[in-house]
């Protein structure tokens, strides 16, 4: 299970240097609660859409904040 992440959170993986910053928000706003869907679902969507390594890094980091419960 994974939680729903917050827009500052998304919002600083999204203004990282070089990431596709509309691939990040759209993606990070609607994964879902599984982090193996997610995972794989970011792999099909980077093929598709030809994703650069810093986006990719930017939604693997989000997924696995994603995990973690959030800090109260």
């Amino acid at each position: 299970m994974m939680r729903e992440l917050t827009i500052l959170e998304i919002s600083k993986f999204a203004n990282r240097k070089g990431v596709r910053k509309i691939a990040i928000e759209n993606f990070l706003m609607t994964m879902g609660n599984n982090p193996l869907a997610a995972s794989i679902n970011m792999g099909y969507d980077a093929d598709l859409y030809k994703w650069n390594n810093a986006t990719i890094k930017a939604i693997k980091d989000g997924i696995q904040l994603a995990k973690k419960p959030l800090k109260e």
